[in-house]
C-alpha cells in the first residue's frame, strides 16, 4: 500500500514539474504599449494634433504671432514691430492619460476659449492599433464691445449668445517611423453671429467645414521640421447668401521644432494671424500663395503633479 502511495506522490510532483517548467518556457506577452513623441506637443503650429501629456499634468500654452512680413519690410523689422501681432496664453490639464481640459485667452477678439481634447484611439508600438484618432473640441467668447455685433440679420438685437464660437474637429494621426509622423483632420466652425449686407443675399456664413494636415520630419534626438496646411471648404449646401463676402483663404505654415521631455519650443512661418482655430478657419484673409506670411513661435511646458 506504501508502494502505492508513494508511486502516487511521485507521479504527481513530476507532472506539476513539467506543466511548471511548460509555462516557464512559454514567453509572457508583452503588453503593446502606445508610441510615443509622435509630434512631441498638443499644438503644431496652428493646427492640433494627437500629442496628450499623462494624466495628472498641467501645460502653459504660450503662443505669439507677428505682422505681415512683406508690409513694410525692415521698417518693422519684417513684422516683428507690426501693432498686428496677436498673443494666446492658456493652460491645459490631462485629467486622464488620453483625456484634457484647458482654459486660454487671446489678444485678438478678446477671446476666452475653453477646449476638451480626447483620444478616443492611441497608435501601439506594435500596431495592434494601427493610428490614433482624437476628438478635440473648443468654446470661445469673444469679449469685445457689444456694438462689433450689430449686424444686418432679421434676429439683429444683441444676445450674449452673439459672442459664442464652436469649433470641432476629428484627428487621424500616425507615426510611420522614429523620424515620420502625418495627421489628417476634419473640422466643423460655428459662430453664433457673423456680418451680413443684405439678409439672405450677402453676408458671412455662419457655418465652416475644413480639412487639414500636419507633420513632422525629425532629423536629430530633439529637432524636427514641421509644417501644416489648413483648407477652409466653399460647399454650396451650408450657404446662406448668395454673395458670401471676405471668403477665408487656406493657411500653410513651415517651421522649426525643438523638444525635450517638458519642453517643445517651435518657430515658423504661417499665413493666419488667428491663433484659436475657428478664428484660423473662418476668418484669415492672408493668402499665403502671395507670399502673406507672418512669423510666429509656441511654447509649451509641462508639470507633473
Amino acid at each position: 500500500m506504501k508502494k502505492h502511495i508513494l508511486f502516487f506522490l511521485v507521479m504527481i510532483f513530476s507532472i506539476g514539474l513539467v506543466v511548471a517548467q511548460d509555462e516557464e518556457a512559454k514567453p509572457k506577452k508583452k503588453k503593446d504599449r502606445p508610441v510615443s513623441e509622435m509630434f512631441n506637443s498638443g499644438i503644431l503650429m496652428d493646427e492640433q494634433t494627437s500629442e496628450m501629456a499623462n494624466k495628472k499634468t498641467l501645460e502653459m500654452v504660450i503662443q505669439h504671432r507677428f505682422g505681415l512680413i512683406k508690409n513694410n519690410g525692415a521698417s518693422d523689422l519684417w513684422g516683428i514691430y507690426a501693432p498686428s501681432a496677436n498673443t494666446r496664453m492658456g493652460l491645459n490639464y490631462s485629467i486622464l492619460n488620453n483625456l484634457m481640459v484647458g482654459y486660454g485667452i487671446t489678444r485678438k477678439n478678446m477671446y476666452s476659449d475653453f477646449q476638451v481634447k480626447w483620444n478616443i484611439l492611441e497608435q501601439t508600438r506594435r500596431n495592434t492599433i494601427p493610428v490614433s484618432v482624437t476628438l478635440y473640441g473648443n468654446m470661445a467668447i469673444d469679449g469685445r464691445n457689444k456694438d462689433v455685433f450689430n449686424t444686418a440679420t432679421a434676429d439683429s438685437a444683441y444676445k450674449f449668445s452673439d459672442r459664442y464660437s464652436y469649433f470641432t474637429q476629428l484627428i487621424v494621426s500616425r507615426k510611420f517611423c522614429d523620424w515620420f509622423s502625418f495627421g489628417v483632420s476634419g473640422s466643423f466652425t460655428h459662430y453664433n453671429s457673423m456680418p451680413a449686407d443684405t439678409v439672405g443675399v450677402k453676408g458671412m456664413d455662419h457655418d465652416k467645414i475644413g480639412i487639414g494636415f500636419l507633420g513632422r520630419v525629425k532629423f536629430s534626438p530633439q529637432s524636427s521640421i514641421v509644417f501644416h496646411y489648413s483648407i477652409p471648404l466653399d460647399i454650396d449646401g451650408i450657404k446662406e447668401h448668395t454673395v458670401v463676402t471676405n471668403k477665408p483663404y487656406s493657411n500653410f505654415g513651415i517651421g522649426y521644432q525643438v523638444a525635450t521631455a517638458t519642453h517643445a519650443f517651435e518657430i515658423f512661418i504661417s499665413a493666419s494671424n488667428g491663433i484659436i482655430p475657428q478664428d484660423n478657419y473662418m476668418w484669415n484673409q492672408s493668402d499665403w500663395t502671395a507670399g502673406e506670411f507672418r512669423f510666429g513661435f509656441n511654447i509649451t511646458r509641462l508639470w507633473e503633479f
